[in-house]
């Protein structure tokens, strides 16, 4: 039984994400814990010391970078 494929509606675009839809942050607070997260370290009192100067140097921006 063949699959349905849906229906190309014109030629596809290949189109970069715009930077704001591909960041996930909800509004709320970011944590030190959050930043040693998103870089892939385990929490730590060396790390979460790291993560606490990045973000007061950077500000919540500082978990944007850190996300794909």
């Amino acid at each position: 039984m063949p699959t349905s494929q849906p229906e190309a509606s014109g030629p596809s675009e290949d189109r970069a994400t715009p930077d704001d839809l591909l960041h996930a942050r909800t509004g709320t607070e970011v944590s030190p814990e959050d930043i040693v997260l998103a870089s892939g370290k385990d929490i730590t009192p060396r790390n979460l010391e790291w993560a606490k100067r990045k973000l007061a140097a950077e500000g919540p921006s500082a978990l944007d970078k850190l996300l794909p």
